[in-house]
């Protein structure tokens, strides 16, 4: 709950994240693309983390960005680097903790502490700390060393894609949260009546289409997936986002079994992590921090989408 309040009415809301700073090819430019100046510090339990680690993998852009991987379980105030099967140190500075770099980077920092963020080793300042902000700088500030073929942001689809990530982001990526964190019933019901009007939405949209907007994967999928991803082992117990499960949505579900099964994206998905961040950070929703066994899902069961 570190990155949010609540209302008066028991309403969670989310707070904006402060630096947006933009990294570009142009050498000239404040924060110039470059291979090897930019770390990239993620959660593999996050959403909005994951989302970075997607584009990463699929722009190739794996040996150009370093990487540091926190800690899954988040004390109240802070991700913590701390040992842990596929969690890293922090490899830059050294510390102990995300808030550390914060302060490091901005001594005056007193806001929330979030990741993904991605950090200039050059200046040693933050660049940027916004999910959205960072997958389309990988989508095209880096293409001199990465797969310039790969656009999820195409200038023809964006005014589209920008209008679809607005819905998801309210009424889904951030909607599972709004049902999640609700302190009120009144608030937990509008919250979860708004997020499965939306996934109704989809579902029809994607019994007629293969992706969001037609046969091409673009930017909207990939910040959809990471929360379809999380649903059903997370979401519908532990938010109690439970009218219905993503495997009772055929097309949702065959949907994110085919952009899980994208060469790559299997690798950025680590359910370990996923579980354990929250089930054990939330006491305040899990007091006795017991993660869940279930529920077995085969992310890999074919899944036809080619026939949409």
């Amino acid at each position: 709950m570190s990155q949010a309040s609540l209302s008066n009415e028991g309403q969670f809301i989310r707070w904006e994240s402060k630096f947006r700073d933009w990294v570009k090819p142009e050498q000239q430019a404040d924060f110039a693309a470059a291979s090897g100046r930019y770390h990239l510090y993620v959660s593999y339990a996050c959403p909005w983390a994951h989302r970075t680690l997607i584009y990463l993998k699929l722009k190739g852009l794996e040996p150009h960005i370093s990487v540091s991987v926190v800690y899954p379980v988040m004390p109240e105030q802070s991700w913590v680097f701390a040992d842990y099967p596929d969690a890293t140190i922090e490899h830059v500075h050294g510390f102990s903790s995300m808030a550390q770099l914060y302060q490091h980077a901005d001594p005056g920092y007193d806001r929330v502490v979030t990741v993904p963020v991605l950090y200039d080793k050059h200046s040693q300042r933050i660049v940027n700390n916004e999910s959205a902000d960072i997958i389309r700088m990988l989508n095209s500030a880096f293409d001199q060393w990465g797969n310039a073929e790969i656009d999820f942001y195409p200038p023809s689809l964006r005014a589209e894609i920008d209008r679809i990530n607005s819905f998801i982001y309210d009424h889904i990526n951030n909607g599972v949260y709004k049902t999640g964190f609700a302190t009120t019933q009144q608030a937990y019901e509008q919250a979860l009546e708004e997020l499965f009007r939306a996934l109704d939405w989809l579902e029809v949209i994607l019994g007629k289409q293969r992706y969001l907007l037609g046969e091409q994967i673009c930017e909207a999928d990939w910040r959809l997936f990471p929360t379809l991803l999380r649903f059903d082992p997370v979401y519908v117990g532990h938010f109690k986002c439970n009218l219905k499960r993503l495997i009772d949505y055929p097309n949702l579900w065959g949907y994110t079994r085919d952009l899980y099964q994208q060469p790559g994206i299997a690798e950025t998905v680590n359910m370990d992590h996923i579980k354990t961040h929250y089930y054990a950070s939330h006491t305040n929703i899990n007091p006795n921090r017991i993660v869940p066994k279930g529920p077995l899902l085969d992310f890999n069961s074919p899944h036809h989408r080619h026939r949409q």
